[in-house]
C-alpha cells in the first residue's frame, strides 16, 4: 500500500483533496492490484469548480485575452503534451490496461488536435447580412457560451478531452472536466500541463468522482452553458434529465455496434487485417470497434479461416511490454458482462470459432484478460449482434448482396461508424450513402484526424466533435442592428 500513488483534483488553479477527504481506489487491470488513490468529489467540490470556471470566464484574465493569445496558450499546451507523451502514455497504460505503444503514440498525436484548435482560435468569424430594410447595417458576432461541462470515459480519455477542451478554449469558454471514475490518473497528470501552458487559474478544472453526486451536480449546475458527454446510453439519459435544470446545450457520443462489411471482390489479406485491427485494437474497448462482421458468401469461408488463424496468434499480456499485441480489459464489470453475453450467444446457437474464455496466465497471474473471440452467428436476431460488449468479441454473419447487407447493417439501435471493404468504387459510394452511421471508412478503419468531424446517429448520439465546425458549436451568434441614417426616428404612435 505504500506504493499507492495519491492524486488530487484541479480546481481554480489549485490541487485539492475532496472537501470531506474521501477517496476511491484505482486498480491496475493487468495485475489486479490497487496502484492509485483518487479524490471522490462532493457536490460542494463540483460547485466550487463550476464557480471558478464562471469567474474565469466573466472576470478573469482569460476573458481579456484576444483569440490569438488563446491560440498561443493552446499551442504551448500541445507542445507540452507531445513532450510528456511517454509519461502520460505509461500512466494511462497502468490505469487502463491499454498498450503503451498505443497510449504513447496517441498522447503525442493528440498534440496535433491542440495545434489545430490553436490555429482555429482567431479564425472564428461572423457575417454581414444583406438585410431587406433600408438604412440598416446588420452583422453577427460569434461569442463563447460560458462554462462547459465535459464528461469523458476512460478508454480514450486524452483524445476525447482534446476534442472538447480544444474547441471550447479556442472559442473563449472555460471548462470543468469530469474524469472517468474507472481510470482518472492520466487526466490528472494532463492537468499538470495546464498551468505550464500559461492557461489562467479556473479556465480548466478537473474533478473526479462517480455519477452521483459528481456527474449529476456538474451536468445540472445552473452556471453550466454546454454539456459535452461521451459515454453510455443509460448515463446519457441522466445527463439529458439533468440538463432540464440549466437548459444547457448538449452533445452526446454514445458508442456503437459498428458493421464491418466485406464484399467478395476484396484483397482478403487487406480486409482481414482491417477487421482484426477494427475489433481487437485496444482490446475492442473502442466506441467505433468493428464488432459486427458481415462477409459476402463467396469469400466467407476463406476469410474466416485466415482471420481465426491470425486472431489465435495475437499475443495477450502486459501492456507495458513492447511485444504485447493486446492488453487486458479495464474493469471487472466489463469482463463479467462479456462472459455473460458470450455464454448467452452459445445458448442461442452462436459458434465460438476462437477464444471465448480468459487465457491461462503464467504462474496463475491475475488480471482482467480475455482472449480474442470470434463468434459465427446463424442469424441477425442473436442478442450479441446488437449488444455493445466493449471488448475483443466479434460477431460474424454472412450476406448475399448489397440489399441484404444494408438491411442487416442498419438493423440496429446504434449508428456511430461503419467499415466497407470493396474494390468497386461505385459500390463503396452507394454503401456509404445507404449505411446509417456518422462515420464511414472505406478500405480502412479507425483513422482519425483533427480536420475530420465525427459523431453518431440514432442511439449513438448527436452532435459532432473534431474538425473546424466543432469550434462553432462552442459559440452562439449575436446579431447587431445598426441604423446608418442621419434622420431621427419618427414616432410609432399617432399624436393625440
Amino acid at each position: 500500500m505504500s506504493d499507492v500513488r495519491a492524486y488530487q483534483m484541479l480546481i481554480d488553479g489549485a490541487w485539492v483533496d475532496a472537501s470531506d477527504g474521501r477517496t476511491f481506489d484505482s486498480v491496475n487491470p493487468t495485475t489486479g492490484e490497487i496502484w492509485a488513490r483518487v479524490p471522490e468529489a462532493t457536490a460542494e467540490d463540483v460547485d466550487a469548480a463550476v464557480r471558478a470556471a464562471d469567474r474565469a470566464f466573466n472576470d478573469g484574465p482569460w476573458a481579456a485575452l484576444s483569440p490569438t493569445q488563446r491560440g498561443h496558450c493552446l499551442r504551448r499546451l500541445a507542445d507540452l503534451l507531445a513532450e510528456k507523451s511517454e509519461d502520460l502514455g505509461r500512466t494511462e497504460s497502468i490505469d487502463t490496461g491499454k498498450l503503451l505503444k498505443e497510449t504513447r503514440w496517441q498522447a503525442q498525436y493528440i498534440a496535433e488536435f491542440f495545434h489545430f484548435y490553436a490555429g482555429c482560435a482567431d479564425k472564428v468569424s461572423g457575417e454581414t447580412l444583406p438585410i431587406d430594410k433600408p438604412d440598416l447595417f446588420v452583422f453577427t458576432n460569434r461569442e463563447p457560451l460560458g462554462v462547459v461541462a465535459a464528461v469523458v470515459p476512460w478508454n480514450s480519455q486524452l483524445f476525447l478531452s482534446a476534442v472538447k477542451i480544444g474547441p471550447a478554449l479556442a472559442a473563449g469558454n472555460t471548462i470543468v472536466l469530469k474524469a472517468s471514475e474507472h481510470a482518472s490518473a492520466a487526466m490528472l497528470d494532463f492537468g499538470r500541463l495546464i498551468e505550464e501552458a500559461g492557461i489562467p487559474a479556473g479556465v480548466v478544472n478537473i474533478v473526479t468522482g462517480h455519477g452521483d453526486p459528481c456527474g449529476k451536480v456538474l451536468t445540472s449546475h445552473p452556471l453550466v452553458a454546454r454539456i459535452s458527454f461521451t459515454g453510455g446510453p443509460v448515463a446519457a439519459q441522466h445527463v439529458l434529465h439533468n440538463s432540464t435544470n440549466n437548459f444547457a446545450e448538449v452533445s452526446l457520443e454514445l458508442g456503437g455496434k459498428s458493421p464491418f462489411i466485406v464484399f467478395d471482390d476484396v484483397d482478403i489479406d487487406s480486409a482481414v487485417n482491417g477487421a482484426l485491427g477494427g475489433i481487437f485494437g485496444a482490446a475492442g474497448q473502442s466506441c467505433v470497434a468493428g464488432s459486427r462482421l458481415y462477409l459476402q458468401d463467396g469469400i466467407a469461408d476463406a476469410f474466416l479461416e485466415r482471420m481465426t488463424d491470425l486472431a489465435g496468434k495475437i499475443l495477450v499480456g502486459d501492456p507495458l511490454a513492447d511485444e504485447t499485441e493486446m492488453g487486458p480489459l479495464c474493469t471487472t464489470g466489463q469482463l463479467e458482462h462479456i462472459e455473460r453475453e458470450v455464454a448467452h450467444a452459445r445458448e442461442e446457437g452462436g459458434e465460438v470459432l476462437c477464444g471465448g474464455r480468459q487465457p491461462d496466465r503464467p504462474n496463475g497471474g491475475g488480471g482482467l484478460f480475455y482472449e480474442p473471440t470470434i463468434i459465427a452467428c446463424p442469424r441477425q436476431g442473436l442478442r450479441i449482434v446488437d449488444t455493445e460488449l466493449f471488448g475483443p468479441v466479434l460477431s460474424v454473419l454472412r450476406f448475399k448482396d448489397e440489399a441484404d447487407v444494408i438491411r442487416m447493417a442498419n438493423d440496429t439501435k446504434h449508428g456511430l461508424a461503419a467499415g466497407i471493404f470493396t474494390r468497386d468504387s461505385a459500390r463503396s459510394l452507394r454503401m456509404a450513402k445507404a449505411v446509417k452511421a456518422g462515420i464511414v471508412w472505406v478500405n480502412t478503419y479507425r483513422a482519425v484526424s483533427p480536420i475530420a468531424e465525427f459523431g453518431g446517429v440514432k442511439g449513438s448520439g448527436y452532435g459532432r466533435e473534431s474538425g473546424f465546425q466543432a469550434i462553432y458549436d462552442y459559440t452562439r451568434p449575436k446579431t447587431v442592428w445598426m441604423n446608418t441614417s442621419d434622420e431621427p426616428l419618427g414616432s410609432q404612435f399617432v399624436a393625440r
